[in-house]
This record gives structure tokens, C-alpha cells and sequence, in this order.
């Protein structure tokens, strides 16, 4: 019988699957992010591991989960956490789980953060709660309009573009994107107008990032870009931490270089501080909003993300290709 080990509890729609294929399961029994040692053990001699973003699959895994190791399917759509070149020493298949499901519960979460970075919904709700609120003012709370603002995408691929038509068609927002690549449906479809990356820190009221995590893309925000944003624009971070230097941004926010920040993923993941020694801490500043890392984080996405990694696993193991290879755009 065909083994898979599954790296930590998922969502049951994908293990129903797996087991329906006729595969024997075994699932790592601690919700909990899974020690080196029982991730090395419990790969050992299976047919597919089932890896969770928080696993480091290097080539100490492919070399300790020996020569029946066919596939491992990250249940993510990021795989800045597997090897790729190992794998491919190993000829083991790695696959991740994006789907339309999952690009908009995260495009979904990146506007929940502008919107209350820009009305400051977040200083309100404690405000509110500490007793605070002694009668309505003119200036109580003030923050800034969303409507009619420009947004700066950079990375304007499938996520980018949901984000892209709620700021457009839901808001009237302008857009601007930056990358490697045109974006040509969006061009015509929201008046999207591609230009450097420079301009677009220069002119957005809004920047939100879309890349995936390279070597290219690790500290793509730091001093120097930072410094070319408005006084009065928010940064938006749904894609990877180590995009954006912590410190830069933590000096960006003490000089008031920026206006806010919404954050969903931290450089140093699980931490919310790189370093808790310099007295700056993300978590001091009112005009940040931090989420733990949940832009994909519904019952439909995590369904979803279950069930692609489930078909891959069938597919690579009843000798097929998969469904969704993890590649480099």
C-alpha cells in the first residue's frame, strides 16, 4: 500500500480523498508546528509527504526520506520553503495549492487591511472598548478616504488582479502596477497603467505587495523605497515576510516616513520582532495592523488548498503529472 505522511492536521476533505485513492495516511498527532526530528522521522520510506509551509524540505529530507519518495505537495501556494533543485537531484515531484478559492480569500484579507488602516478601524475598536468615547467630534479619529485613491501593486498577477477589481470597480481607486511583466487585461479592463517601481512608490497612497519570495524579491522594500513613498501612504503585506526589511520598516514608522502598515506576514515568521533588543517592535505602533499570517485563512480556502495537495498527491502516485507543479514565474 501506498504511504503519505501529512506534516500537521488539514482540513479533512483532503485526507477523505487520499484515503478514498486507497493510500494508507499518517498525520503528525500535534497541532503544532513539527520538530525537525519527528518531520525526518515520519518522511522516512512514505510514497508523498504532505508539507506545511513551515517545514524546511531541503536536502537532508530528500536524502533521509530515501528513494520511494515520489512527491511533496505544499499545502501553500508559496514554496520558498522547499528546495527545488534537491528535489530535482531526488527526482521528487513538489507541488503547491494555489486555486481561485484561496487568491481570493487572500485578495479578500489585503483589502480588509487597507480599509481599516485607512479608518483606522482597529484604533477605534480600543478605543471604543477602553471606555474612552465621551461624545461624538469633528476630530475624533480621523483617517482618510479610500475612494478615488491610487494603489500601487507590485506583482500584479492572480492575486494582484483581485485586489486590483475591488479597488477599481468596488472603490473608483486608480491603479498602477509594477513588475516584470504587462498586465494587459488589466490595462484594459481597469485602466491599470504599468510603470518602474520608483514611480509607483512615488505616487501610490497605497502599496500592496504580490511576490512570490526570490532571492530578487528578499528586502524588495527597504530604506531606499521607503523613502521614495508619500508621508501619507500605507504599506500592505499579504505575500511573504523577508520581502520587506523589518528594520527599514520599523525606522519608516518611528520617522513617520509612512502612514501605516497592514502586515500579514513577518520577516522572521513565527516572530513578530527580528530583534527584540532595539526597543522597536511593530506591535508599539497604532497605525500598524498586524494579522498571524491568515490571508487565506477561510473554511472555503482551506478546503481548497486541502484538495489540491490531495489530487496532486493521486496524480503523481497513480502516474500521472500533477496538477499544479511548483514553478518559478
Amino acid at each position: 500500500m501506498l504511504e503519505v505522511f501529512i506534516t500537521r492536521k488539514i482540513h479533512d476533505s483532503g485526507v477523505q480523498m487520499l484515503k478514498k485513492a486507497g493510500f494508507k495516511i499518517t498525520v503528525y498527532p500535534k497541532d503544532q508546528i513539527i520538530d525537525r526530528k519527528s518531520l525526518l522521522q515520519g518522511s522516512k520510506n512514505k510514497d508523498a509527504v504532505l508539507s506545511l509551509l513551515t517545514d524546511k524540505i531541503d536536502d537532508e529530507f530528500f536524502t533521509s526520506a530515501g528513494s520511494k519518495l515520489k512527491i511533496v505537495a505544499n499545502y501553500a501556494v508559496g514554496f520558498d520553503n522547499v528546495d527545488l533543485q534537491s528535489a530535482q537531484k531526488h527526482k521528487v515531484v513538489v507541488t503547491n495549492t494555489p486555486s481561485d478559492k484561496v487568491n481570493e480569500s487572500v485578495a479578500e484579507h489585503t483589502f480588509a487591511l487597507m480599509l481599516a488602516l485607512a479608518r483606522r478601524i482597529t484604533e477605534a475598536d480600543h478605543f471604543a472598548k477602553r471606555g474612552q468615547y465621551k461624545g461624538w467630534s469633528p476630530t475624533l479619529l480621523n483617517g482618510t478616504d479610500v475612494y478615488g485613491k491610487t494603489l500601487g501593486l507590485i506583482g500584479a498577477g492572480r492575486i494582484g488582479s483581485m485586489v486590483a477589481r475591488r479597488a477599481v470597480k468596488g472603490f473608483g481607486m486608480k491603479l498602477i502596477y509594477s513588475g516584470p511583466s504587462h498586465n494587459p487585461e488589466l490595462e484594459k479592463e481597469l485602466g491599470a497603467k504599468k510603470v518602474s517601481q520608483t514611480a509607483l512608490l512615488q505616487k501610490s497612497d497605497f502599496v500592496s505587495l504580490h511576490v512570490p519570495l526570490l532571492p530578487s524579491t528578499r528586502h524588495l522594500i527597504s530604506d531606499k523605497e521607503f523613502k521614495l513613498m508619500k508621508k501619507t501612504s500605507f504599506l500592505i503585506n499579504t505575500a511573504r515576510g523577508p520581502v520587506v526589511d523589518e528594520k527599514a520598516l520599523l525606522k519608516a514608522l518611528k520617522a513617520k516616513q509612512i502612514a501605516g502598515a497592514g502586515i500579514d506576514v513577518f520577516e522572521c515568521e513565527p516572530s513578530i520582532d527580528c530583534d527584540l533588543s532595539d526597543n522597536l517592535a511593530l506591535k508599539q505602533f497604532d497605525n500598524v495592523i498586524l494579522t498571524p499570517h491568515i490571508a487565506s485563512a477561510t473554511e472555503e480556502a482551506r478546503r481548497a488548498m486541502s484538495e489540491v495537495a490531495a489530487k496532486n498527491i493521486i496524480a503523481v502516485l497513480k502516474g500521472k503529472k500533477p496538477l499544479t507543479p511548483a514553478k518559478v514565474n
